[in-house]
């Protein structure tokens, strides 16, 4: 019937064809019902949704497949998508696409039972007015098929990138946060000395132990403990841990070995470092901070 109808269109109208055939014995169809039945364009707003899901896909899984609808927001624009926010939300559904929550986190350094006398002078007050002037450390950990292994972050305060970082089968003190230690200052530097440089972390054995201390005090950095002992104490180092955790670790049931927890963490610090909007830094990368403060910094004018 509707390749009757096709057929003579053009010739008497598909209104009068319908109102003819709803008279004889071979049936009837309506006008609207033939519409209906006819197979329609797609229309542009579908066709663009396809692309952008495509879009919205590839850009979710090149960062980690984390990223909610704000992040994600930002991202379609830093990617040149002009698209609201709103309109995020609803792709992202459609593209069966959603971001990571942290969970809680374990505790990983234990209290030394020795009298600690070093200050606290961050006071839980995580500012700084430029790079390489406040320091955070934590430890956290991860299941692997032969037991656990254990990860060492060392974060900038004000650009909040990875300095330093390290992954070790044990909580030893030269075989983890030494070696997060010895990362940062090689990678930032300040193995050359620098002048006011504060590192803070809680009061762990591994913190406290006299090769650590020797160390900061040998690099001429400022040790900083927290006073009440509990998370908030560290809340920056603490939310470095969970994100390392919601947008990597957790996105295997179990890991293989220590090596392959390694290599996968050096490929996210690097993206956090490098490509991860942080919220925080006004949805710019730690390294996009560190070169607008060093472009401001080399633009100042010189007091005479």
């Amino acid at each position: 019937m509707i390749a009757f109808i096709d057929e003579h269109r053009d010739q008497f109208g598909v209104e009068a064809i319908c109102r003819t055939l709803r008279a004889t014995e071979c049936g009837f169809i309506t006008s609207r019902g033939y519409r209906a039945a006819k197979p329609r364009p797609r229309s542009s707003r579908t066709l663009r949704d396809e692309i952008l899901v495509e879009e919205l896909r590839r850009i979710h899984a090149e960062n980690y497949s984390v990223y909610g609808v704000r992040k994600m927001h930002h991202a379609m624009a830093r990617a040149g998508w002009e698209i609201g926010r709103d309109q995020v939300a609803r792709l992202m559904k459609l593209a069966g696409v959603e971001g990571v929550r942290r969970g809680r986190k374990p505790i990983t350094t234990r209290p030394t039972g020795e009298l600690d006398a070093r200050p606290d002078l961050v006071e839980r007050r995580f500012t700084a007015e430029g790079p390489h002037q406040l320091w955070v450390a934590d430890i956290t950990y991860v299941r692997t098929i032969s037991g656990f292994c254990y990860v060492a972050f060392i974060t900038d305060v004000y650009s909040r990138r990875i300095v330093g970082w390290a992954v070790s089968g044990s909580l030893h003190t030269a075989g983890l946060p030494l070696l997060a230690l010895e990362h940062a200052l090689v990678s930032t530097g300040a193995s050359r000395g620098r002048q006011g440089l504060v590192h803070h972390s809680d009061r762990g054995s591994q913190y406290v132990s006299l090769a650590y201390s020797d160390a900061l005090i040998t690099a001429g950095v400022t040790a900083s403990v927290g006073t009440v002992g509990d998370s908030y104490d560290n809340a920056l180092a603490e939310t470095v841990n969970g994100l390392y955790k919601a947008e990597l670790i957790h996105s295997k049931r179990i890991w293989e070995s220590v090596e392959a927890v390694e290599l996968a963490t050096m490929g996210w610090a690097h993206w956090w470092n490098t490509a991860r909007l942080h919220e925080t830094l006004g949805y710019r990368t730690p390294a996009e901070v560190e070169a607008a403060y060093t472009h401001d910094q080399d633009s100042a004018p010189v007091a005479s």
